[in-house]
């Protein structure tokens, strides 16, 4: 897509964003992604009020095939998948031992291969610890990036719009309601905590709803072609920018730019979708465990609305927010929203009030109490 006229690339606006394919991934032939094509606040009117389609093919894929893989990797990440079923998604994470933050994934089971896909940068990450961890399990775990391509239809219309490609009547996400602190064991039931929809396309590939849409899981090779149905068909393309701000308005975290070395998933809101309170062992469960029960995480994700007076571009991610001069936490992804103007999600600590009055270099900050 970074192909169709207008398109404005990520990398040329910002050379070190994250947004663009990994160096190994660009050499097999994996093209970086718009931030644009021309009207960025138009392309968010687009997705939050009907549907676009998002060039996401720069992010990492995982492909885990192996008669053992669900039970496998329930045993290694935060999500119940044991019983994880052929035409089901869900997330996962992979913590480190005091139960931070370290991986996050998309899921979606074919019947046979589990796909995992994750943030530009990740991958490498998330294999090496799969590949250090398989031991005798029968399990063959790969980087499938070269061979899958992301794409993300997104907005209520979403659809109506994977209609076009043959695929009718995908389920909204069913989520698991979190307990409350020290719940009875076997209160959650023995399943992942929120699932998404899987289906096959008809040409290859999958399409799983999701929280912002239908993403579509395609043969790489096969990406052109499907871009191609579905612009025929009247779906306009938006950019990366529009799927951003889209995301921070829906108050979704994302792991490395709204997270630091230090998070745990309380605190970014990622126990609904990703963690299983109930599952038993994995790495990091202790740490989830007496959060969870305690009640009290440190720190806590917020959504900041900027003044935008002294100026008009967005604050960097990692950019302090302080309080009375004292740093009390920082900004992840910060966007122009068509609506609601500069907004950003943050990581504040917990006994920050929701009328502090707060800054963020220069510029002023309110929390979004809602």
């Amino acid at each position: 897509m970074i192909e169709i006229a207008g398109a404005v690339a990520v990398e040329a606006i910002d050379e070190a964003s994250r947004d663009q394919p990994d160096p190994e991934h660009r050499a097999v032939g994996v093209r970086g992604v718009a931030a644009h094509y021309g009207d960025p606040l138009r392309e968010q009117r687009i997705l939050d009020t009907a549907v676009g389609l998002v060039d996401r093919s720069h992010r990492g894929v995982v492909a885990v095939p192996g008669e053992e893989r669900t039970g496998w990797l329930h045993t290694l990440t935060t999500q119940h998948l044991a019983t994880l079923k052929a035409g089901e998604g869900t997330e996962l994470l992979v913590l480190s031992p005091h139960g931070h933050v370290e991986q996050h994934a998309m899921v979606a089971e074919d019947g046979v291969t589990t796909w995992l896909d994750t943030e530009p940068g990740a991958t490498d990450g998330l294999l090496t610890y799969l590949e250090k961890m398989r031991f005798f399990s029968r399990v063959e775990p790969r980087d499938a990036t070269a061979e899958q391509a992301l794409l993300s239809l997104v907005g209520p219309e979403a659809t109506g719009a994977l209609a076009t490609l043959g695929v009718t009547g995908l389920a909204e996400p069913d989520a698991l309601a979190v307990p409350g602190p020290k719940f009875r064991s076997g209160e959650l039931p023995p399943r992942p905590t929120v699932r998404y929809a899987v289906a096959p396309l008809p040409d290859g590939g999958w399409a799983r709803r999701g929280p912002l849409g239908v993403d579509l899981l395609v043969p790489r090779p096969a990406m052109d072609d499907v871009v191609a149905r579905l612009r025929d068909a009247g779906v306009p393309v938006a950019g990366l920018w529009a799927y951003e701000a889209i995301r921070v308005a829906a108050r979704r975290a994302r792991v490395g730019v709204d997270t630091d070395h230090r998070t745990i998933p309380a605190e970014v809101d990622l126990v609904g979708p990703a963690v299983h309170l109930d599952k038993g062992c994995y790495r990091g469960q202790e740490t989830v465990a007496r959060v969870h029960n305690l009640g009290r995480p440190p720190r806590r994700l917020v959504l900041l609305h900027l003044d935008g007076v002294t100026t008009d571009r967005p604050p960097a991610a990692g950019t302090p927010v302080t309080l009375d001069d004292r740093a009390v936490g920082f900004v992840g992804t910060a966007v122009q929203h068509h609506e609601l103007g500069q907004i950003a999600l943050a990581v504040l600590k917990r006994n920050v009030p929701d009328d502090a009055l707060l800054r963020v270099g220069e510029t002023a900050a309110a929390v979004d109490a809602e």
